[in-house]
């Protein structure tokens, strides 16, 4: 079999150091791969690529759609964007999958049972970077969630939960505030669940959700959630699984796939030969398995779990407890060579599909019938009166839209506020149709034109729908 072309970016800080065992390792594994080398991170952005990827590096990520990654330093302040974000919104690496297990008795843990996978929607939610200030006092960002995005992530979540043992999985939001946002990610779990019989399913309000698996992880097996629960919720899962030096994690998308460890650069221990290569190799694990090389991946996860078991270990997991012999990363990876034919004598020995994923297929919809019923106008108003702005804004109105509410930080404050409600100069003001009427964009139009002659400064507006008969907007606080 030919080569399997794939892209790999050493990184910055430790990077350089863990991709050099990591590639040294999968060479003695007997793993295929034809590796293209290209410069991305700090050099780049100091090169003034404000995402940290110069125009050749596309070029190769083109050509072979694998990318194996070190670690990134972004560097603080404006101006600069994550490459990490920028190469999962522009690859379209909608899935981030991060398998979490426990190597107790060898790695220090209080959860021996702990064995899960957390498959992270990866391209929107908060992570979307659009962000404003509008007045003196408030700065917003907004959470963006699509149906499509939605669907893609949870179909490959319930695709990776058919494919485990216990099959099941559980779905995390906060949809008992975020009610049409994280509301639609339940609603798509709950939909796409029915075509799925043998897996079981679950859903935690995410609060609660993280909090049981840091005390009982043991109870997941496999869990989707929104971009930046997951984010949270994986650090957390490899924290409590003994180290997240050991984690690596998968971003799958249609075409493209990266594969990279969950820890950062580290540039404090850079070039000092003691950085855990465990995470980004568990990583390289995932992308053997991934490119069909699932017998290579097989060889080098046992030899993995053999050198743990033999208490070689580098110093983020050194216990004088639990460990023989205390290495550095390049040893580490000579003592994993070395083992490569072997398989654990405690440890659960891998064996991986060379079946790949199915590629997630959408669902098609028809568009529904969407009316214009109202607006919401945000106001930079630095009063603090709710009923003297209500006053104002009722002789604003239009025939066509009324004064509704006002909410000022998602709190009803007009009509029949609290006095107790504390107030920024960000006011958000409701104005409806009269019930059953629908409404154009002319009589938006003219509203606007009305505020801004009565000496309103409004900043952002949003208009109201209703899909196919269905209220499409939040009610807001005290309705």
């Amino acid at each position: 079999m030919q080569p399997r072309p794939i892209t790999v970016a050493r990184g910055d800080g430790i990077g350089p150091e863990i991709v050099s065992a990591v590639l040294r390792i999968l060479d003695a594994s007997g793993a295929r791969l034809a590796i293209e080398e290209i410069a991305v991170g700090k050099a780049a952005y100091e090169a003034g690529h404000s995402t940290g990827i110069p125009p050749e590096a596309w070029a190769s990520l083109r050509r072979t759609g694998i990318l194996l990654k070190g670690p990134i330093t972004t560097p603080q302040g404006g101006g600069y964007k994550s490459l990490n974000v920028t190469l999962r919104m522009t690859l379209g690496l909608f899935a981030n999958v991060r398998p979490v297990r426990s190597y107790w008795p060898f790695v220090v843990t209080a959860h021996p049972g702990m064995d899960l996978v957390i498959v992270r929607e990866n391209e929107e939610d908060l992570y979307a970077g659009i962000e404003h200030r509008q007045t003196d006092e408030v700065y917003q960002s907004l959470k963006l969630v699509s149906r499509p995005g939605t669907e893609r992530v949870v179909r490959y979540a319930f695709e990776t939960a058919r494919r485990r043992p216990r099959k099941k999985l559980t779905c995390m939001t906060k949809d008992n505030i975020l009610k049409l946002t994280d509301g639609l990610f339940h609603k798509v779990f709950d939909e796409v669940a029915k075509e799925y019989p043998d897996v079981e399913t679950d859903h935690y309000i995410i609060d609660i959700g993280m909090a049981r698996v840091a005390a009982q992880p043991e109870r997941f097996d496999v869990i989707v959630t929104l971009n930046l629960y997951g984010d949270i919720l994986s650090d957390i899962a490899a924290e409590v699984s003994g180290s997240v030096g050991l984690a690596g994690s998968a971003n799958i998308g249609d075409g493209f796939a990266m594969f990279e460890a969950v820890h950062g650069s580290a540039p404090d221990i850079a070039g000092k030969d003691i950085a855990n290569p465990s995470g980004l190799l568990q990583a390289a694990v995932r992308m053997l398995v991934h490119i069909g090389q699932g017998e290579a991946a097989a060889r080098v996860q046992n030899a993995w779990l053999r050198t743990l078991e033999d208490g070689i270990h580098t110093l983020d997991i050194w216990r004088e407890s639990t460990s023989s012999q205390l290495v550095g990363t390049q040893a580490f990876a000579a003592a994993l060579i070395e083992r490569l034919g072997s398989e654990p004598r405690r440890l659960r020995p891998a064996q991986f599909s060379n079946t790949p994923m199915p590629t997630p297929v959408l669902q098609a919809r028809p568009p529904q019938k969407k009316e214009l019923v109202g607006i919401d106008v945000f106001l930079h108003h630095a009063g603090r009166d709710a009923e003297a702005l209500g006053a104002r804004l009722r002789d604003a109105g239009t025939s066509a839209l009324r004064l509704e509410m006002i909410t000022n930080r998602g709190v009803k404050v007009y009509p029949e506020g609290f006095p107790e409600s504390f107030c920024t100069d960000h006011w958000r003001c409701r104005f409806a149709a009269p019930a059953g009427q629908v409404i154009g964009h002319d009589e938006l139009l003219e509203l606007l034109r009305r505020l801004r002659e009565a000496g309103f400064d409004w900043i952002q507006t949003a208009n109201l729908y209703r899909f196919d008969g269905q209220v499409a907007y939040s009610l807001g606080q005290g309705q």
